[in-house]
């Protein structure tokens, strides 16, 4: 099996695949979520982003069948066990969690890879709907095992592309590859500096407790979709300015150019082209200080990052507002909403003297607007996608 500390979930997890599907997997494989350190939505626009792997995974249990039948079950137990035909996968029939890994599959056949039926069996740590990617994680677990069982030999970069077009095509969510790019490429104690037009990665060290800092992550409860109309809304309006401005991508488009495009774009447009062109500039500066100086000198760069997503690219929402003013006012050194925005989470870079006092204030902050209880916790870079059995 294995001597990793993962040991006792694998085991676990194995024995439930076994107990519900009638023998051993033929392994099993996890994936992490991702916090988003800085670079929102400029993925898409084939920008820059900063992304590191967490210490929050999907684990999935797989065994390949002989024949072309998909059996599914989460140890969650909110569908119950699902059954599908791998030969007729329809985008966007999937209904749930199964949409993930079905989606892997559909994906891996449009690339002329044959996928058999198989079994599989997931759990999974990473919050839901908090803007940590638990999607990917589960997809980037999942063609992790099917990549290998399948000998289908892709690299890290292919497998990128493939559970993109997943999550496009197959359950219907326009994102970009930075979610995948993290889970499948993270290193400890490093973030993933990502430039999504030629998918080259230079590793970032970011090690926050070494600085005296923890990285508080705070998630709003306020559940979002990429598959609903905000975030495609505003991909239609970054592809709408490039077009206008007569650029292939609006990472194409530097801060000097940002005068003139006010002048060609209507109001809106300009404010979503200003976050992604400003957003851009702000990635790189995020690398150059985590390189030169450290995590302590990023703070104001993390807070102009919610000012531009609350203000110009609006999609932050009261919750999130809240708890970055009220980290900042109680001893945080920066702090932003990470993921694609309309709720999920926030983090928070905080000194450790005054992690405390921020998770109380928070808490209280949030009871007093009448919202629900936020989940505050902490998260550390992490190595990417493994097989662990």
């Amino acid at each position: 099996m294995t001597s990793t500390p993962d040991a006792p979930a694998v085991s676990a997890l194995s024995g439930l695949f076994e107990s519900t599907f009638g023998s051993a997997p033929d392994g099993v494989w996890q994936a992490p979520g991702r916090v988003n350190l800085i670079g929102e939505h400029t993925d898409y626009n084939e920008g820059f982003v900063l992304p590191f792997a967490i210490d929050k995974t999907a684990k999935v249990a797989v065994r390949i069948r002989h024949d072309s039948r998909v059996r599914l079950l989460s140890t969650f137990g909110e569908q119950g066990l699902v059954e599908a035909d791998v030969d007729m996968l329809v985008p966007e029939a999937a209904k749930g969690w199964t949409k993930y890994p079905l989606g892997v599959a559909w994906a891996l056949q449009q690339r002329g890879i044959l996928v058999p039926g198989f079994d599989l069996l997931m759990d999974s740590d990473v919050p839901l709907g908090a803007g940590l990617s638990s999607s990917h994680a589960i997809e980037c677990a999942v063609i992790s095992a099917l990549n290998e069982l399948t000998g289908a030999g892709l690299g890290a970069e292919d497998m990128v592309l493939a559970t993109q077009r997943a999550e496009n095509d197959f359950v219907g969510a326009p994102t970009g590859i930075m979610d995948q790019s993290a889970s499948l490429r993270g290193s400890k104690g490093h973030a993933v500096f990502l430039d999504c037009r030629d998918q080259s990665v230079q590793l970032v060290p970011f090690d926050a407790q070494e600085a005296g800092l923890v990285l508080l992550v705070i998630d709003t409860k306020v559940s979002h979709s990429h598959a609903d109309g905000g975030y495609a809304s505003r991909r239609v309006s970054c592809e709408l300015g490039a077009q206008v401005l007569g650029v292939p991508a609006l990472r194409d488009v530097g801060i000097g150019d940002l005068e003139e495009a006010s002048g060609l774009l209507d109001s809106t447009t300009f404010r979503r082209v200003r976050h992604i062109v400003t957003e851009n500039d702000r990635v790189l500066q995020t690398v150059e200080r985590l390189t030169t100086d450290g995590p302590a000198h990023i703070g104001r760069l993390l807070d102009a990052s919610h000012a531009s997503m609350r203000d110009d690219f609006e999609i932050s929402c009261p919750e999130l507002d809240l708890a970055v003013e009220t980290s900042r006012a109680h001893g945080a050194i920066g702090a932003r909403m990470t993921g694609g925005g309309f709720g999920g989470s926030a983090i928070a870079l905080t000194p450790v003297g005054h992690e405390q006092d921020v998770r109380d204030a928070v808490v209280r902050a949030f009871a007093a607007a009448g919202f629900t209880t936020p989940d505050i916790f902490t998260v550390t870079p992490a190595a990417g996608a493994t097989r662990l059995a």
